[in-house]
């Protein structure tokens, strides 16, 4: 499989595209004014403890207090050196007005704050240091017991940079060399440093550490055997890009190449309309099925439909054949549009138990690909995949939509005939309350066109029984749903 990663960047924002086979599979997207905090460290303060939750909300000068729960709170962090663990309460662990180093491991969504650790992790290309922590680990990815073995053994090569610290090596680990570890070591170390200098000197709120910009995590943690080209269309970004390569991972340098041309690299392997279709709620499949996807507040859900696809033998051949290929969009559909948290998914219903296992080790063969933590589950009683899929931020309808200012976000709105009727209701309240000479209606085009036409004999009646004059104007900017009854 060919991998390409395209980067498109503007002084507003930074996009990266990952594309396989030539085909859109990821979106990364950073805004100048709404930058990722994942992996950000802080100096924070406990505003509030709230026993009930086992959890303490921490100031870290963002817009919303963040989130700490106690199962993410280091003993050694808040066990003031004594030699007894501290207990797991919140209430034992931290206290309003305490100073904690903590780290955001998820950014904030929605109404919800960023989500905190004191568990601090600092990743390089090959490996991530654990500062506090004595685990030696290996990426669960690297399932070879041989690789792993030798993996631990070329780290334990370098005990004397490694000290009482703690490190995993990660899956790029494999490629590595022992002196590309050694490098790595030496620089996680020196950032360390950096930061315990930077924490004595700091106050609650401020920043000690901010994790590298899009274009160079690209580099750190996108990277595989599988990538050809990685293509930027920013000079001033590419020639960074070769420095930090040149740096840390010398062997990409050949892999990191400008894009000059006129026409925006996103137009030239159609990512811009991939982009748009993925924000849209029907996606159709090849054979003429498609995909319904609904995100709410509390999940997602993912219907399968046979739609235009009628196959050549047989109704079950039919839908297994559907199914199959749905379980790979809808793959594709949960890392393009960066979809978490629980997901329901409705397959058409199969009467073969053999069709039932092969869609979902199909299912599960696609999920081997997305690097976020998925668990899925076998089909429940109602014929129902239930999975979950790691959140750490927010979705691609997230960060590029909002709530629809017409439908207040429903996905529906009144129909006219609906308005008009309200419309009726309206009139005759206004009628008993006020002495009205005239009334005028205001209303969309569309309300409008209804009261005049279908609504005609009703409108009329109305103007009869309360004896007053009704005008009506349509209002170019009113939504199907707005109007006014005005006394004149």
């Amino acid at each position: 499989m060919s991998k390409e990663i395209l980067i498109n960047v503007t002084p507003q924002e930074t996009r990266v595209a990952i594309l396989e086979n030539g085909v859109l599979q990821e979106l990364y997207i950073e805004r100048i004014k709404s930058k990722g905090l994942v992996g950000n460290i802080y100096i924070g303060k406990v505003a509030r403890v709230l026993p009930g939750m086992d959890a303490a909300f921490i100031d870290v000068g963002l817009e919303r207090a963040a989130f700490l729960h106690a199962s993410d709170i280091e003993s050694n962090a808040v066990s003031n050196g004594s030699e007894e663990p501290a207990q797991r309460s919140i209430s034992q662990l931290v206290h309003e007005g305490k100073q904690v180093l903590v780290q955001v491991v998820k950014d904030p969504m929605g109404t919800k704050g960023a989500r905190l650790t004191t568990n601090i992790t600092i990743p390089s290309r090959y490996l991530v240091f654990l500062p506090g922590s004595e685990t030696i680990g290996v990426s669960s990815k690297i399932e070879d017991e041989d690789a792993r073995k030798r993996l631990k053994d070329m780290l334990a090569e370098h005990d004397d940079l490694i000290g009482d610290a703690g490190y995993i090596l990660r899956t790029a680990a494999e490629l590595s060399t022992p002196e590309s570890l050694r490098r790595d070591i030496k620089y996680l170390n020196n950032l360390w440093t950096s930061i315990e200098e930077q924490k004595k000197s700091a106050s609650p709120g401020d920043v000690v550490h901010k994790d590298l910009p899009l274009h160079l995590r690209v580099l750190r943690d996108m990277v595989d055997d599988d990538l050809e080209k990685i293509r930027i269309d920013s000079r001033e970004n590419c020639k960074r890009m070769n420095e930090f390569a040149t740096k840390y991972v010398a062997e990409l340098n050949a892999t990191i190449e400008h894009y000059p041309g006129e026409r925006p690299i996103f137009d030239l392997y159609g990512v811009e309309d991939e982009i748009q279709k993925a924000l849209e709620r029907k996606v159709q499949l090849k054979s003429g099925g498609y995909l319904i996807i609904d995100q709410t507040e509390a999940m997602t859900t993912i219907d399968v439909n046979t739609g235009a696809f009628v196959g050549h033998r047989n109704l079950e051949e039919t839908i297994f054949k559907t199914n199959l290929e749905a379980a790979q969009a809808i793959v594709r559909q949960l890392r393009l549009r960066n979809l978490g948290g629980i997901i329901i998914i409705d397959f058409i219903d199969m009467l073969e138990e053999e069709h039932k296992r092969q869609v979902m080790r199909a299912l599960n063969k696609c999920l081997d690909r997305d690097h976020v933590k998925t668990n899925v589950c076998e089909v429940s009683s109602l014929g129902l995949v239930e999975m979950t899929r790691k959140r750490t931020r927010e979705s691609l309808e997230h960060i590029l939509c909002e709530g629809c200012p017409t439908c207040g976000g429903r996905g529906s709105v009144k129909t006219a005939e609906t308005i008009c009727f309200e419309i009726f209701r309206e009139i005759l309240r206004e009628a008993r309350q006020f002495d009205a000479q005239k009334l005028m209606v205001l209303a969309a085009q569309e309300v409008i066109d209804m009261l005049v036409d279908e609504e005609s004999n009703s409108l009329a009646e109305l103007e009869t029984f309360i004896g007053i004059p009704i005008r009506l104007q349509a209002e170019v900017l009113y939504t199907q749903e707005q109007f006014d009854v005005v006394i004149m």
